[in-house]
């Protein structure tokens, strides 16, 4: 019997009502569970100013809502985004964090894995499974489309990826304009498909950089299982912050462009000022 490398997949435990239980999940609970007890304890405050732990609480909210307004420009909008914003950020880091403490990933059972004998974990990092992470990168995405909707209606949103109001107004203005508006569906088109690329983009930069430290933590453990794996676990304390810091920030700014207007309404402005100039011509 030998320890194997993580596989790619994350490994069932155990199954409820048919619906596989992976070692990624519970780990991802844990971290849940941990939120859940952070925000009992943040709504027990009885006083107006904050002491013990409702102090350092406050503080990281205070830190994370001014570091928001850096990026949105607004206070209004800072505070819309940070519960999003803010709650992608901790979770992603403490789950990250979580997956160093000791016992993650050589802690387990042994038993058939892809035909071979292998220890299953019971604990892995929950962001090394590429599942959790297309869940978080799909969620992020499709929010700043139904924040976007909110915000600027649907014409004006959908126009920014199909400018269903210049292809009308191209009609009235010549065949040169209705060429131009055909291209602009075109690249409205190719819009549309970047923003599928952010889902992919998002998972597999945090999934590949998490599963990757599992991976070179594992041979260091295997190759030497005192001091030789502790700077690498620094460095995967620093990887853990750096990630979660990208994932939030990536998605703040996809908040942030899909609740402004001003470019398509610029664009939209020059690009009549286009049309008409190379219709003149």
């Amino acid at each position: 019997m030998a320890l194997l490398l993580p596989p790619a997949a994350a490994e069932p435990l155990f199954e409820i009502a048919g619906f596989p239980i992976t070692n990624a999940m519970v780990n991802g609970w844990i971290a849940v569970a941990f939120f859940v007890c952070v925000a009992f304890v943040a709504s027990r405050r009885k006083g107006l100013v904050p002491t013990g732990v409702h102090n350092v609480i406050e503080g990281i909210i205070e830190f994370m809502l001014t570091e928001v307004q850096k990026v949105t420009g607004d206070a209004k909008r800072a505070k819309q985004f940070l519960p999003i914003v803010g709650t992608i950020f901790l979770f992603i880091l403490f789950s990250n964090w979580l997956g160093l403490i000791p016992g993650t990933g050589s802690i387990g059972v042994w038993g058939i894995h892809e035909g071979h004998v292998a220890l299953i974990p019971l604990l892995r990092p929950a962001a090394s499974d590429l599942n959790l992470t297309l869940a978080i990168a799909l969620f992020a995405v499709l929010a700043s489309h139904v924040i976007g909707l909110m915000a600027l209606g649907p014409i004006n949103h959908v126009s920014k990826f199909v400018n269903i109001r210049g292809i009308f107004r191209s009609f009235k203005k010549g065949p040169v304009a209705v060429a131009v508006a055909v291209v602009e569906f075109g690249v409205g088109i190719i819009e549309i498909v970047s923003e599928i690329s952010k889902v992919v983009s998002l998972s597999l930069r945090l999934f590949g950089n998490i599963f990757a430290g599992e991976v070179l933590l594992t041979v260091m453990l295997g190759l030497m299982a005192y001091f030789l794996p502790i700077p690498f676990m620094f460095l995967e304390l620093l990887v853990g912050m750096i990630q979660a810091t990208v994932f939030a920030m990536l998605t703040l700014a996809y908040l942030t462009v899909a609740t402004e207007d001003h470019g398509h309404e610029e664009g939209e402005e020059h690009g009549e000022h286009d049309q008409e100039a190379v219709a003149h011509a």
